[in-house]
């Protein structure tokens, strides 16, 4: 039996990850990467080593970086993730390789976080895992595909964080969400 969300559950968990080297320096090292060494996505190169150390680092699997890396440079972010525009993330996801249509949704909500972590969530597996699980107390009305619409995830995330009356940001929700998922999924 999963506990039901609260402050306190949260902070139970953000306690585990803030006892997690592992996590704190893996965070620190992208942060640092996105806030401070190259925040802008004017210069490919900056692009292309942010976008491979996430995913190095968060093993999402693109084998195609480079491509990805290019396809988020013709996009011109900046002013986008200024103003918090939630439709980045699918355009961002949105990629073309070896003529084939693909979808790095996950990666483009990490690549959005880490630019701006209080204003873009991270979805994954695991975190689509807990809010299904919650889905039973009916904080929000949704169907599993819309956790894949950025911008009815990032609703119904707030959803959540109403019903259950959390007070935490949404960087702290993240956190929460995936340590809970990847220990009880």
């Amino acid at each position: 039996m999963i506990a039901r969300p609260s402050n306190d559950e949260i902070a139970f968990y953000l306690n585990k990850w803030n006892n997690d080297n592992k996590l704190i320096e893996k965070d620190s090292c992208l942060y640092k990467l996105f806030l401070t060494t190259y925040p802008n996505n004017k210069d490919l190169d900056d692009i292309l080593a942010k976008s491979s150390t996430l995913n190095s680092l968060y093993s999402t699997n693109i084998f195609s970086i480079y491509d990805v890396a290019k396809h988020i440079h013709s996009l011109k972010i900046d002013d986008r993730l200024k103003k918090n525009d939630l439709t980045l993330v699918k355009d961002i996801a949105q990629n073309t390789i070896n003529k084939k249509n693909k979808n790095f949704y996950s990666f483009a909500t990490k690549y959005c976080n880490h630019h701006k972590p209080d204003n873009f969530p991270i979805y994954d597996k695991y975190v689509e895992k807990v809010l299904m699980y919650f889905k039973k107390d009916k904080f929000a009305k949704f169907k599993k595909a819309d956790l894949k619409d950025y911008e009815k995830f990032y609703t119904i995330l707030l959803e959540f964080k109403k019903f259950y009356n959390i007070t935490y940001g949404l960087k702290d929700l993240d956190k929460y969400l995936w340590l809970l998922g990847k220990e009880n999924f």
